[in-house]
């Protein structure tokens, strides 16, 4: 009876033991995981923020090419205004 006791008990601590290791190979796996999708999301917003920089300087190009063409269209019809009005007063 005391033998039937003790490999109950020693079955008992074997369970334990072995949930025990489950547990913590969930949890270390869980942990892992959560630092792989961690790294991820960092790359993934460091990609985005990368998109957004370009876009920016892109439209900032826009920007700058509008307003030079805006000052050499307003530099052209002044001159042909120049122009016109020389021969008018002609």
């Amino acid at each position: 009876m005391i033998l039937e006791e003790e490999l109950e008990e020693l079955k008992k601590e074997l369970e334990d033991d072995e949930e025990l290791e489950e547990n913590e190979l969930k949890e270390e796996l869980e942990m892992e995981l959560e630092e792989e999708l961690e790294e991820k999301l960092e790359e993934e917003f460091e990609k985005l923020k990368e998109e957004k920089l370009e876009e920016l300087k892109k439209d900032e190009e826009l920007e700058e090419l509008e307003e030079e063409l805006e000052k050499e269209l307003e530099g052209e019809l002044e001159e042909e205004l120049e122009g016109e009005e020389k021969e008018l007063e002609e």
